[in-house]
């Protein structure tokens, strides 16, 4: 476990602007034969190749949610393209749906790199990006496949998994993971318990990794979506207190990975 400097802390030159002037555009690229549409958010006030930021949505598909989440990322300088693990951009609120729909990358890594390495690689081409500072953020079953993609060798300086399952059926060796690791959960969710957490942290010790894990008191299953009461699912509730400081971490991480 480490404690971040106060220098790590600073937000990157580029990120300093007067006012954030966020385009947004859809992407569509492809897994192979299966079209996927993804969404690209960065400020054009910004000059110059930045940092980059895939974005992995929730077991629920490519939904408002994600694209949100690379629009704020976008109002801090980076490129985020909120990638489709899906294909066609398909979203659902229906839990069996949903869980069908996600299955299979629990089960197939190697399907799970693939569709990951396309987002990965939409994103280094765009030509506001530094194809060198490349990290992956995600939420539930996105902040999985980060730790997935990164067990798997992924090319990343870092990801940070919200509220993500930590388990995995293919623990990393020493020497596979590149980027640093932000874990940010609930030290209260039934469906990531402090003995997956335990896991994890012995895991990534084992395998010599860079990372921490923040426990927020008091959040359940999704607490970093406003929207995450309306699936009326009791392990899953919205938490404003573990939202903001879950994202504030975040922040103080990108900047430091970047910096590197």
């Amino acid at each position: 476990m480490r404690i971040l400097n106060r220098a790590a802390i600073v937000v990157l030159g580029l990120a300093v602007c007067v006012k954030a002037d966020v385009k947004t555009k859809e992407i569509e690229y492809r897994d192979g034969e299966t079209i996927l549409k993804g969404f690209l958010a960065y400020d054009d006030a910004v000059q110059g190749k930045r940092p980059g930021v895939v974005v992995i949505h929730e077991w629920w598909g490519h939904n408002d949610y994600a694209r949100g989440r690379a629009e704020q990322l976008a109002r801090l300088g980076y490129v985020a393209f909120a990638a489709d693990m899906y294909g066609d951009g398909k979203k659902t609120d229906d839990p069996k749906q949903a869980g069908e729909w996600a299955g299979p990358y629990y089960k197939d890594r190697a399907l799970l790199m693939a569709r990951f390495n396309a987002a990965l690689n939409t994103l280094k081409q765009q030509e506001q990006v530094d194809p060198t500072k490349i990290a992956a953020t995600g939420y539930c079953f996105g902040g999985s496949v980060c730790l997935e993609a990164l067990r798997g060798g992924a090319d990343l300086v870092g990801v940070v998994s919200f509220h993500g399952g930590l388990s995995t059926s293919e623990p990393a060796k020493p020497g596979t993971i590149k980027g640093k690791v932000l874990v940010c959960t609930g030290a209260d969710d039934p469906l990531v318990p402090q003995e997956q957490v335990d896991g994890f942290v012995k895991e990534m010790r084992e395998a010599r990794a860079d990372y921490y894990v923040v426990s927020y008191g008091g959040a359940l299953h999704a607490f970093t979506n406003p929207a995450a009461d309306t699936h009326n699912m009791p392990p899953v509730k919205y938490n404003a207190k573990a939202d903001m400081r879950s994202w504030e971490a975040m922040k103080a991480f990108l900047a430091e990975v970047f910096a590197g």
